[in-house]
């Protein structure tokens, strides 16, 4: 109930009229331990037909509320308003049979306007202290008196009462009432302060958990801001890279014409390497114009897990075939299991044995451990380098850094972002055993979300 404190909170207003149910069921236990104990504990004579009456109007209301809160029907903020009032005007009448404004717990009045200000806009508040506040005023003028707190003799016996023995019971009747006033006020301190003080925290661990959010959301923003400037940057520095690259690429050419393999087989072995880089160039810059404006349709294709693994390693292996990779799959998976294979996850996971590549000596190679259930696909790269500097462990992912020294800049952080941009997670640690370790979580395709795939489409 107190995490909708703030007028815009998340949970609904059918909750609230759920909370509004369990209190006036407090309330009415507590209305009727007291009317108990004021008849039977303190022999206060009091009108006990009326009150009775009050108390089963409340029951009939909160009976409403439990069979409201099992109908589908919208619940409105008016209509908890009105539930709200009526409880009010209960309280009312309760305390006109029960002394107004001099009942000793005449704060309960408190207890419906913070319920309005919890759960209602803040126009509802004011309203409801409106309402308290006439509402209290006129039980100064018009109520019922509470009875004398003594024992009722009869009236010949008061007769034979001098008038110094009247005057003194009237002050021990007065003493006694005073009394039980006192305690009234002191009950109504303690419960008042409790609430207060429950209230207080809530909404402070509230507050402090909206601040979280707050920070989170904005750090967000500020790494998609970033993720925008950098692919910016990369459509432009794609577009001016191409015409020169093309330049490259035709003089590459003519020299591999120029130099024939038979007479010049060194220098035409370099010349391929160079035109093989050139159109891997060629190819990089295609792709990230692709991912810089419209995305092709085929980058989102549904796949199966299995398949999807395979397809990033060969794609992987097309570049970095000289180094050896360890491939453990765990036997307990869901063969049936599918992904959305976006392109952008596809190069975050490249990127990532990439830089394991460049990390590991030729000869140790690096281990791809994949294990998935049916709602997650756990990835585990490792490679058997130096391992990440501790520094480095504390920002990676969350913002590019400036050397390239370890082989992780900006491809790390734009992995980073994309991984947790698809409510994934990734985690960076170094391995007792030497070398370092990323660990990627990914979420898989719903069943649900495939059946009705197949169903509508």
């Amino acid at each position: 109930m107190l995490s909708h404190i703030l007028p815009k909170a998340e949970i609904s207003i059918r909750e609230n009229l759920r909370w509004l149910y369990i209190l006036r069921n407090l309330m009415l236990f507590a209305v009727t331990f007291a009317v108990f104990i004021a008849v039977n504990g303190l022999g206060i004579e009091l009108p006990q037909n009326q009150l009775w009456l009050a108390i089963f109007a409340i029951s009939i209301l909160n009976l409403y509320t439990w069979l409201r809160l099992r109908t589908p029907e919208e619940v409105t903020e008016h209509e908890i308003f009105s539930q709200i009032c009526m409880d009010v005007l209960a309280l009312a009448y309760l305390l006109y049979l029960t002394g107004g404004a001099s009942n000793p717990i005449i704060w309960v009045f408190l207890l419906p306007l913070i319920v309005t200000a919890i759960m209602l806009p803040q126009a509802y508040a004011w309203n409801m202290v409106i309402i308290t506040s006439c509402v209290y005023t006129v039980l100064i003028a018009y109520n019922v008196p509470l009875p004398a707190i003594e024992p009722h003799l009869a009236h010949p016996a008061m007769a034979e009462l001098t008038p110094e023995m009247s005057l003194q019971m009237h002050l021990m009747n007065d003493r006694r009432y005073f009394n039980l006033h006192v305690f009234g006020m002191w009950f109504g301190f303690v419960f008042s302060a409790g609430l207060v003080a429950f209230f207080v925290v809530e909404l402070s661990k509230t507050l402090k958990e909206r601040e979280r959010n707050l920070a989170d959301a904005r750090e967000s923003a500020l790494r998609d801001e970033r993720v925008v400037s950098l692919g910016t940057l990369a459509a432009s520095a794609a577009h001016d890279m191409g015409t020169p690259l093309g330049t490259i690429a035709i003089l590459t050419h003519e020299m591999v014409e120029d130099f024939p393999e038979h007479r010049y087989p060194e220098l035409y072995h370099k010349l391929m390497i160079v035109q093989q880089q050139i159109d891997r160039c060629k190819q990089a810059l295609s792709v990230m114009s692709a991912s810089a404006g419209e995305m092709r349709a085929e980058s989102g294709k549904v796949m199966l897990v299995s398949e999807y693994i395979d397809e990033v390693l060969n794609q992987w292996r097309a570049h970095k075939s000289a180094t050896r990779l360890k491939l453990f799959v765990s036997p307990n998976v869901d063969m049936a299991a599918k992904i959305i294979a976006e392109r952008t996850v596809t190069h975050s996971i490249i990127n990532i044995l990439n830089n394991a590549a460049e990390a590991s000596p030729d000869d140790a190679g690096i281990e791809f451990h994949a294990e998935w259930s049916d709602d997650n696909l756990f990835l585990r790269i490792r490679d058997f380098g130096p391992g990440l500097p501790a520094e480095f462990i504390d920002f990676a992912g969350h913002q590019p850094v400036k050397s390239n020294k370890q082989g992780m800049g900006v491809g790390l952080f734009l992995t980073y972002t994309t991984i947790k941009r698809l409510g994934g997670t990734i985690q960076f640690s170094n391995l007792d055993s030497g070398g370092a370790c990323v660990e990627i979580s990914l979420p898989l395709l719903a069943k649900e979300s495939i059946h009705d795939q197949f169903a509508y489409g």
